[in-house]
């Protein structure tokens, strides 16, 4: 397989405000921010290390060292960090180990409850103030994690409130990590609705677009999967990281045999619409991005994911149903991709709305008559903004930013009906 470079993307030349301050960082429609406003690193972490370079910072400080392999367990199998806890390590060295391998990352403001306690949404401060959100959603059969990889957004896709937020910061893998562990930490104690458990699945569907993020993300990822005490010990497939389209990035994963199962953010199946609801659609357009999928499919064997926003009159017709389907087919039959038809959450201050059910449902019927697997995603948390597409944390309103709003929403309106032209 070629390897292709990656295209030089444009960055935003409005950098200058960051969004925790109260800024708004304001992108012009379809401006990608790809620089983060901030670039302080995180103390280090443990989980920033693998196995063998953490016994090699315990014996820089004179330890021996097994004491990272004790370290490791308490993190990555009993999910603690406190210090009480750590009784097979000497009761005088606690405290100094805590200090240097385990510095507080995620200081919790807030945690909101909704679907009778099973989702829960928390937002998270970091050490430099950016905040980020995370998600727990409990069912019958698994707990699920939907955690963030960025402070903030620079796709800018309009229809989603993270993305109108601008880039604060890339994560750590140790601050992503800490979303997992917190979140094991309090199933564990049964601190959640629905009693004992652990996370069985993550989605990097939090705030952020995880492949922009790269190494911190494919660093996480091989956390999750690596079996204790190096890591989570979780199953490549429950492991989902989902894209806006950064095709190189996915090409990525597969040379470097990244252990994830992948989703693509697509929500429209032509260019003309896609450059206005995901900007990045202007660099790597759908043909670009769908062949990427498909190459994923044929290295790993594992079924790609097809997320897709309805919104109302925009791109629920029944005809770009059947394009989806066309295009999905073109790159090797049905079997390779699963589609998720996702009614759109409400983001404050966009006049956009999901579908009508019944709108919902011929789309998914389409999809299905050309034999692509389809099911309508299941919308938790929409009462407390934890939904899809709803983690903000915190956005300005401005009379500049409502104008470009609208503005952006009368032309893609206009795309949209052009589309039985």
């Amino acid at each position: 397989m070629v390897e292709n470079p990656t295209p030089k993307l444009d960055v935003a030349k409005d950098l200058s405000r960051e969004v925790v301050k109260g800024e708004p960082v304001r992108l012009a429609p379809g401006q990608l921010q790809l620089r983060p406003t901030r670039r302080g690193k995180p103390p280090a972490h443990l989980a920033d290390l693998t196995l063998d370079e953490r016994a090699e910072a315990v014996r820089d400080i004179g330890l021996p060292a097994f004491r990272a392999k004790q370290l490791s367990k308490h993190y990555f199998e009993h999910f603690t960090t406190d210090p009480d806890d750590m009784t097979d390590l000497p009761k005088g060295e606690r405290s100094a180990l805590v200090e240097r391998f385990f510095p507080t990352l995620l200081t919790k403001v807030s945690q909101q409850s909704a679907d009778q306690g099973m989702t829960q949404k928390f937002l998270w401060r970091l050490f430099d103030g950016s905040l980020v959100e995370s998600v727990l959603m409990r069912y019958s059969n698994r707990i699920t994690l939907c955690i963030s990889s960025e402070a903030g957004c620079g796709m800018n896709c309009p229809f989603c409130a993270t993305g109108q937020m601008g880039l604060t910061r890339n994560l750590s893998a140790a601050e992503i990590l800490e979303q997992v562990r917190i979140a094991n930490l309090l199933l564990s104690r049964g601190e959640i609705p629905g009693g004992e458990g652990r996370v069985t699945n993550i989605v990097f569907m939090g705030m952020g677009e995880p492949l922009a993020n790269y190494r911190a993300v494919a660093t996480t990822c091989q956390r999750l999967n690596a079996p204790a005490p190096e890591g989570f010990g979780m199953g490549a497939r429950r492991i989902t990281v989902s894209t806006v389209g950064l095709a190189p990035a996915v090409r990525k994963l597969i040379k470097e045999e990244i252990p994830v199962t992948l989703a693509v953010s697509l929500h429209a199946p032509d260019d003309e619409l896609r450059n206005e609801l995901v900007p990045i659609n202007q660099r790597f357009d759908v043909d670009d991005i769908l062949d990427a999928a498909w190459e994923y499919f044929e290295a790993t064997g594992r079924r790609v994911s097809i997320e897709y926003a309805l919104i109302r009159d925009i791109n629920d017709q029944a005809e770009r149903a059947e394009l989806l389907a066309k295009r999905l087919i073109a790159r090797g039959g049905a079997h390779w991709v699963h589609v998720n038809p996702i009614p759109l959450n409400p983001v404050k201050g966009s006049k956009w709305t999901a579908s009508d059910p019944w709108v919902e449902r011929t789309f998914v019927e389409t999809l299905r008559e050309h034999g692509i697997s389809a099911t309508i995603r299941d919308t938790r948390g929409s009462d407390i903004d934890g939904a899809c597409g709803q983690l903000a944390a915190t956005v300005v309103e401005t009379d500049a930013r409502r104008e470009d709003r609208e503005a952006r929403v009368a032309r893609v309106e206009e795309i949209a009906r052009g589309i039985g032209a």
